[in-house]
């Protein structure tokens, strides 16, 4: 272990977070304006992320991942505890600079369907009030830095675009204003395996040049171990453990073991074929 740590960037003290009204309804596929009780969708949550390690939220569907993620840039707040980042609660924060702040990538890349591909990755920096040519230099950097073209693609809109190439795209929007947090929520979910295994590839390029502080929500163990330099363990609302990747595939832990079980089930020899991280962040900060 490090005889000194990298600073804190995002820390969750004790949070719980309980669905009420609409969203506990739709939670529970209550039909509107029917009554649902408030639901526990994270109960005393500690976790703490360290600057320019990639922390990986692992979990079943409602274990309370994406939940977690949405507390850091204030799309939801805290029903109990605190979420700080850079040591300030995010109630303290200007909820629409610390979204600028922190880069956002989600499933089928969130794109504006109106906006083409160049007004996408330039959307924060316009906000900020960037100067024409630094954004036009900022996005040609970005699209080429994700593997586009600027040419090929800054003037197409996302209906033009593949799947991968739309996920490409929610990357670069996403460093656009080079911000110090990205969050991830299942980026790559619903890609092709090939596709998939093509921008993991590109993640972890691209960290190993960007060093970026990240959440990235998961239930994929492959995608965990490979990418992660942490592993946080989410069941039904709760932090089972945090691990390193070689941890994880030795802990005793029920939780973590059936995962390692059904990983080794269908792929008996991919523990063995994870790349070298000793270059991707904090691959060795300990889980404690």
């Amino acid at each position: 272990m490090p005889s000194a740590l990298p600073s804190v960037e995002v820390e969750f003290r004790d949070v719980s977070y309980h669905a009420i009204g609409d969203h506990a309804r739709r939670l529970e596929g209550a039909p509107a304006g029917a009554k649902a009780p408030a639901l526990q969708i994270l109960g005393s949550l500690s976790l703490t992320l360290f600057r320019g390690e990639t922390l990986i939220l692992l979990g079943r569907s409602g274990s309370g991942k994406t939940t977690a993620l949405k507390l850091v840039n204030r799309l939801l707040v805290p029903s109990e505890g605190q979420v700080l980042v850079d040591n300030r609660s995010t109630l303290d924060w200007d909820p629409i600079q610390l979204r600028r702040r922190t880069g956002y990538v989600m499933q089928e890349s969130g794109l504006l369907p109106h906006f083409t591909v160049e007004q996408n990755t330039a959307l924060v920096p316009r906000l900020e009030g960037w100067a024409p040519d630094r954004t036009t230099a900022r996005v040609e950097e970005l699209l080429r830095l994700v593997g586009l073209e600027p040419d090929d693609f800054r003037r197409r809109f996302p209906r033009e675009l593949s799947g991968g190439q739309r996920q490409r795209v929610g990357v670069a929007r996403a460093l656009a204003a080079d911000p110090p947090l990205l969050l991830m929520d299942e980026p790559f979910g619903a890609l092709d395996p090939i596709t998939r295994a093509a921008l993991q590839r590109e993640f972890l390029a691209l960290q190993q040049q960007l060093h970026k502080t990240v959440i990235f929500v998961t239930h994929d163990l492959r995608e965990a171990l490979l990418l992660g330099t942490r592993i946080a363990l989410l069941d039904a609302g709760r932090l089972v453990g945090v691990f390193s990747p070689d941890e994880f595939l030795r802990t005793a832990t029920p939780e973590a073991a059936a995962y390692v079980a059904a990983f080794r089930l269908n792929d008996p020899a991919a523990p063995d074929d994870r790349p070298d991280r000793s270059t991707h962040g904090l691959s060795r900060v300990s889980a404690e």
